[in-house]
Parts: C-alpha cells; structure tokens; sequence
C-alpha cells in the first residue's frame, strides 16, 4: 500500500455511523471501540480472527448496549466503524497507545514502523471524521440540555488479576454526573459498580470525555460494563434497560432542577 491509495475504498463503511440524529433525549451516546474491522488494505494488520475477536481490538458488547440503550431513551448515537487497532478513537494522537505496535501482550505486525504519512492518513480517514461528527451533532443541539455518555466495556481479567466489578463509572474533573449515576445504580444493591474503577479517565489516556464533554462544559461520564456481563444482544439489552432507567431519573431530576 503506497501513502496514494485510500484506506478504504467504496464497497466498506465509512468511518463512524450515526443512529437517531434527532433523538429527543437529554442524553448523547457515543461508543468509541465499537468495532472490531480492519480496513481490506491493511491484511487483518497481521493478525488473526481469534485475536481480531479479542478486547485488544474493540469492547466486545459495547456497541450491542449501546444501540440498545439509543433505543430505549430516544438518544442520539456515535459509533466508530472500525478496531481501536487501525487507530484509537479514544486516545489523545500523541499516546503510543493511539496506533499501538503491542497490546495486553499481543505484537500488532500491521503497526509496527509506520511512516508518519500512514499515521497521517489513518489520523485523517478515521479518527478525524469520527470526533467531527460527535462536534457536529453536540453543535446542533447548543440549546438543549446535554448529558454525554462514552460507552466501553472490560475484560473480566487483566493481567492475572479478576475484576470484581459488574460495571464502572468514570469521570474525568467534574464528577457530579459519575456520582449521580452510580448511586443509582447501587440503590438496588444487586451489582458491584465500580467509581473510576476498572479505568479513571485521565489525560494521557482518554479523548473523547475531556475533548466532547467536559471541554464544552457538559456533564459527561464514560460507562464500562464487564464482557462476560454483555455476551448476547439478550444480555446487553438487560444492561441497557438498567442503564436507562437510571439516566432516565437523572435527566428527569436535572429538568426539574433547571
């Protein structure tokens, strides 16, 4: 592949697909690792479909949850069309995690010795278009109540250690939204949700919370829901349909407070 030839030619998805533009709901949903695809012209990146299958490529569920929680509350949804391998929509352009050469372990052949060009083009074909879209449709909605919600989901174990946690909530600075939602969602007392557990968002490592929601001064959390937890489209609904009757309360208490 030379820096001339697109990444993506005509027959493949664009970079981001968006659901319900026009959702009514206070709440904006975005999934950054939606995707486990590679673009036809990179070869797999080297890899192979059990490993393409694996959380080192996408947050296996996520997007199920997430479409399904759009849905549920009438939201609008981003979400990114191809592997956090091609490039990592939720990672700042100077972390070494943003085109990783290695991760949890795995060697990534397909990213290893990129020119500055290649980064450059993946940068413009994926990354941009994706985080402009999120500013396009934040922009449309300037004078609406907005709550902007990063759905991921983790690996049960990481690094030999189990992770007790069915769920967490993470804030970046302003944690009033992150607090809210988790103590709703402990009320029943039936599930361990962790606070800026498995994951804080921090600056070196997170994107689209600091950039989308917390730079333009909206209340703004990131939601990560165990893998084992979302196995089926059955399951992630479950945890959707959890996930909406909170946010629901919330949106309603803001409301009322406004």
């Amino acid at each position: 592949m030379t820096k001339s030839e697109p990444l993506l030619d005509s027959t493949e998805p664009p970079a981001f697909e968006i659901i319900n533009a026009d959702g009514k709901s206070s709440a904006v949903l975005v999934c950054d690792h939606a995707s486990n695809r590679i673009p036809r012209c990179m070869n797999d990146l080297g890899l192979n479909p059990q490993q393409l299958a694996d959380h080192i490529s996408w947050d296996p569920g996520a997007a199920d949850v997430a479409r399904a929680l759009s849905e549920l509350l009438d939201a609008p949804l981003l979400l990114s069309g191809y592997s956090r391998l091609v490039i990592d929509c939720n990672r700042p352009l100077q972390s070494p995690e943003s085109i990783a050469e290695q991760s949890d372990g795995v060697t990534i052949p397909g990213n290893r010795n990129l020119s500055q060009e290649h980064r450059e083009q993946r940068i413009a074909t994926f990354f941009q278009p994706y985080h402009q879209a999120i500013d396009q449709l934040l922009d449309a909605r300037r004078q609406q109540p907005t709550l902007l919600l990063s759905i991921h989901s983790f690996t049960p174990v990481m690094k030999g250690l189990q992770r007790p946690w069915h769920m967490g909530i993470a804030y970046w600075h302003d944690q009033r939204l992150a607090e809210r939602l988790h103590d709703v969602l402990i009320q029943r007392g039936d599930i361990n949700v962790g606070y800026n557990q498995p994951y804080p968002i921090e600056d070196a490592f997170d994107y689209t919370i600091p950039v989308h929601g917390e730079g333009r001064g909206l209340a703004s959390a990131m939601i990560e829901i165990r893998q084992n937890e979302i196995q089926s489209p059955t399951l992630a609904r479950e945890w959707a349909n959890r996930l909406a009757l909170a946010i629901q309360g919330i949106a309603a208490d803001r409301a009322t407070q406004d």
